[in-house]
């Protein structure tokens, strides 16, 4: 069972792209706007999915079969480690440095096949990726605290 107030984690990367359906690489920080996304980020303003989140963990289990794979290649934004986001459910607030983060939705279908499952035939996003909503903006770096808002 998940303990909310002793679940903790970080932010390993912060990753942008100028451009949909490029990988994105760690800034290092980044604003987080209230209801449009990370200032800069191709995919900012995008509905409800506004901030993409995966774990370095699951990355990790990827790198067995792609190993030059790194924060960012799924085109996530933050990249994280030791939070357990698999426990998250729609609903959920996450505190990320200033910001406070709502998950709007998990997984994704792809229409389009990423470069990562053209080479390994998989892709960990459709199933592990956590979408969310800016409720509250600032900023968001390497090394910020993730947990779960009071």
């Amino acid at each position: 069972m998940l303990n909310k107030e002793e679940a903790a984690g970080k932010i390993i990367a912060v990753c942008t792209a100028p451009k949909k359906g490029m990988i994105k690489h760690d800034v290092g920080e980044g604003l987080l706007l209230e209801e449009i996304g990370i200032e800069g980020d191709a995919h900012a303003g995008f509905m409800h999915r506004q901030v993409s989140l995966i774990s370095i963990e699951d990355i990790r289990t990827m790198m067995e079969k792609l190993p030059d794979l790194v924060p960012g290649s799924f085109a996530e934004n933050l990249t994280t480690e030791g939070f357990d986001l698999s426990q998250l459910k729609t609903g959920d607030r996450l505190r990320v440095g200033e910001t406070v983060l709502e998950v709007s939705q998990i997984g994704k279908e792809c229409h389009t096949k990423c470069e990562v499952f053209k080479k390994t035939g998989d892709c960990i996003m459709p199933q592990k990726g956590i979408f969310t909503r800016v409720i509250k903006g600032g900023r968001v770096k390497t090394g910020d605290t993730v947990r779960f808002d009071d």
